[in-house]
């Protein structure tokens, strides 16, 4: 089916991404997958970040970056639908997958992606897999963690302090491919010059607060392709616990150099 992306030339925005992924310090396997794309048409960022028995996790989380990629890339709908309908083709094949493959039974992923267009990004995120807007000096979390802590914390029976080290922060209570059919939360995000998305899994907000993912990305003497690894680094640093994967995407208007 043909693109229905349309933009104006003076609408472009122009994207550079980079992403980066690690096995951290613990893991045996990397269960993390991550995807980046830039043309004229759609820029797209994808992290998923897996969970299953063996090494199933891996299968997952491989299965929905491709699967969710390549429908989003293939076009044919209008971008809120056509966000929505890559989920559910992705959720689909992992969960076929996990009953065709014993091994495979029961494996899920989470999913964050951003697919921009001219000045607009559609975030879509199920799971604890997140998504940030950094501009300046302030870093705004866009998604919402489907977790257990993040529950208890909305409700206000815990404190962000609480949250950070809570026993039971693992917990996610949606993921994609354990269900016939799962819901993503989808945000409409008009993106400006200057602007950075970041996605990323688990690994990295675990182990970094807000204010030291926007300090590590704001470091003006270092270059912006090195950003991802030093991310990485950071939190590999801190203990890496679990596998650690950043994307990173650069928004500059066409016009400025």
């Amino acid at each position: 089916m043909p693109s229905q992306f349309n933009q104006k030339e003076g609408d472009l925005m122009q994207v550079r991404a980079w992403s980066m992924s690690d096995v951290g310090r613990v893991r045996l396997h990397n269960e993390d997958a991550c995807f980046t794309h830039v043309d004229d048409t759609v820029s797209l960022g994808v992290v998923c970040d897996g969970m299953g028995g063996a090494n199933a996790g891996e299968v997952a989380s491989q299965i929905a970056k491709d699967t969710f990629s390549e429908a989003v890339l293939t076009g044919g709908y209008p971008p809120e639908e056509l966000m929505r309908v890559a989920l559910e083709h992705a959720n689909r094949e992992v969960y076929c997958h996990s009953w065709e493959h014993p091994e495979c039974r029961g494996m899920g992923t989470t999913l964050v992606a951003a697919a921009i267009i001219g000045d607009t990004a559609y975030i879509l995120n199920v799971g604890d897999s997140r998504a940030y807007s950094i501009l300046h000096s302030e870093i705004r979390q866009i998604t919402q963690d489907h977790s257990l802590v993040a529950e208890l914390l909305r409700k206000g029976v815990i404190s962000p302090e609480d949250a950070r080290n809570h026993p039971r922060k693992n917990i996610i209570t949606r993921a994609l491919g354990t269900e016939r059919s799962v819901t993503g939360d989808l945000f409409i995000h008009k993106v400006v010059s200057g602007e950075i998305l970041l996605l990323c899994s688990d690994g990295l907000s675990n182990e970094l607060t807000d204010e030291e993912l926007l300090a590590i990305v704001r470091q003006d003497d270092q270059p912006a392709e090195d950003c991802c690894r030093r991310l990485i680094e950071a939190a590999y640093n801190r203990d890496a616990r679990d596998n650690i994967t950043a994307v990173l995407m650069e928004l500059r208007h066409g016009t400025e150099e």
